[in-house]
């Protein structure tokens, strides 16, 4: 297992204990109860998530099971184990196919709104429509037993799951009733890919690639967020040149060989994807599957801006002028977001190197993303 790293404070950061944790329902809360019910729901006192982790020295996996009033050990700014305060009662947390549905209503809410068309919120209603689209396609190509989840709990994968979680529900529906379901381009299914499953579903199968060196704060988010969408997670901590990503899938596919394709968040400006598609077979020399990346054509903005207008849960560090989350020996605030401070006379002078940074959402420019990344 890689060791943690303590990670060096650069100025106007905070140190690491200051970071907000969040609970399960903290990320369930913007998704109001809706008066219909469920299709037949699963016990609510059953486990939520589960959470696998493998080391690159082993490989048997380590079942970490939320129990009522458990706390999930995790490593504080010294690289001491400690408690988070992200506690969960798992009665508290709704079955799944409860969370599809109200993630859904909700989804479709804010694509009933009107917004004019050149704002930045009819931008990512038309962003949102087109991910559901790849959604749906994704879930009538393959069963529900033949897809998985990568997710790493940033900005780009917590809208890439949300809009999954919506679009499974209409899908589950229809499998409920034997009813055909039919695509924005007219074409009707059956869909065969969520029939056998939907009495069934209870968990989301996910994989959860790491950095040698997680920040305490992404690693809460991660175990939290799990809990609430019902994500069950296999962990890998890459530790180049001994594990690497690559090597972690083809460990995970070992495992889970029915998985034929994968939801990334994977966005056009990130490193590689500049031509990606919605549909794209691994690269040759990788494990085999399809990654399917339903954000691939979003902007920084209106990624933001769907997740501040949905009021979603995320992760603390992007309230500290974070805008792109990787370890913490190769990441830092991004400079473009310093705040600028204030001269006795009342006029702004240069950005003041101690005075602390703005949020991730005041960023505007995709390029810009990055520059807090080594």
């Amino acid at each position: 297992m890689a060791q943690s790293v303590a990670p060096v404070k650069r100025p106007g950061e905070l140190p690491l204990s200051t970071y907000a944790s969040t609970c399960a329902q903290d990320h369930l809360r913007p998704f109001r109860p809706i008066t219909t019910a469920p299709l037949d729901p699963r016990g609510a006192d059953q486990p939520a998530a589960t959470y696998h982790q493998h080391n690159q020295d082993s490989s048997n996996s380590t079942t970490l099971q939320k129990q009522n009033g458990s706390a999930h050990p995790h490593s504080n700014g010294n690289g001491n184990a400690s408690s988070t305060a992200a506690q969960v009662d798992a009665e508290e947390i709704p079955a799944l196919r409860t969370v599809i549905a109200r993630i859904h209503a909700r989804v479709q809410a804010f694509l009933e709104e009107s917004h004019p068309p050149d704002s930045l919120l009819a931008s990512v209603q038309q962003q949102t429509r087109i991910s559901l689209d790849v959604v749906s396609k994704a879930l009538t190509q393959y069963k529900f037993s033949e897809l998985s989840v990568s997710y790493n709990g940033g900005k780009d994968c917590l809208v890439m799951l949300i809009l999954f979680l919506a679009g499974l529900h209409p899908h589950l529906s229809a499998a409920q009733s034997h009813q055909p379901t039919t695509q924005s381009d007219g074409i009707t299914s059956t869909s065969n890919a969520t029939e056998e499953n939907a009495s069934t579903l209870s968990e989301i199968p996910a994989i959860y690639a790491l950095p040698p060196d997680p920040f305490p704060a992404v690693e809460d988010f991660v175990v939290t967020s799990a809990q609430a969408y019902h994500l069950q997670i296999t962990k890998y901590t890459t530790a180049p040149p001994a594990t690497t990503l690559r090597s972690s899938f083809e460990d995970y596919l070992s495992r889970h060989p029915s998985i034929r394709a994968i939801f990334v968040g994977t966005r056009r400006t990130d490193p590689h994807g500049a031509k990606l598609t919605h549909f794209d077979r691994t690269d040759q020399g990788w494990p085999d599957f399809m990654r399917v990346h339903p954000v691939i054509d979003w902007h920084y903005a209106e990624i933001w801006a769907f997740i501040r207008h949905l009021d979603l849960a995320y992760c603390s560090l992007y309230d500290m002028g974070y805008t792109s989350l990787g370890g913490t020996s190769d990441t830092h605030p991004n400079p473009k977001l310093r705040r600028a401070s204030e001269t006795g006379d009342g006029s702004i002078a240069e950005a003041d190197a101690d005075g602390g940074y703005l949020p991730a959402y005041k960023l505007t420019q995709d390029l810009e993303e990055r520059l807090g990344r080594n």
